[in-house]
């Protein structure tokens, strides 16, 4: 039963609370960033707002629902994906476990906080492609 009632969980936040946060991180409005991935199954691409935050150049996602969750299954499947932060797109080329101490650290309180007291334990980094240096050009 906990399944289906997880299951049932899940489609009422994709149809109801990711519909607005989406729209706000497509622009950069608010805490919440994109995850743009393409289904392992369908090849549609897919737009999945969450919370990240970041470790420098990385951002660092916590898996609320576990790693059975479509878009992470998505990302590692496809090796990478699209995050929107702030209103720019960085292509993410990496996907790593990261500790929960630095995980809880890189949200900060009071978030960690949270965290914390949900018995929060898994974090993933994200790794962008680096930005071009000074200089560079896409012709070679």
């Amino acid at each position: 039963m906990a399944g289906g009632v997880r299951k049932v969980w899940l489609q009422l936040l994709k149809n109801t609370l990711n519909r607005g946060t989406k729209r706000l991180a497509r622009v950069g409005i608010g805490p919440f960033s994109l995850v743009r991935h393409v289904g392992r199954k369908t090849g549609r691409v897919y737009e999945t707002p969450l919370m990240l935050a970041r470790a420098g150049d990385d951002f660092v996602a916590e898996l609320t629902y576990g790693p059975d969750v479509s878009w992470y299954r998505n990302v590692i499947a496809a090796g990478g994906c699209v995050v929107v932060d702030g209103g720019r797109e960085h292509e993410i080329i990496r996907i790593e476990d990261y500790p929960t101490a630095a995980g809880m650290r890189a949200f900060g309180y009071p978030a960690a906080a949270v965290l914390k007291l949900l018995r929060r334990t898994e974090f993933r980094l994200l790794s962008p492609r680096p930005a071009p240096g000074p200089g560079a050009s896409d012709a070679a």
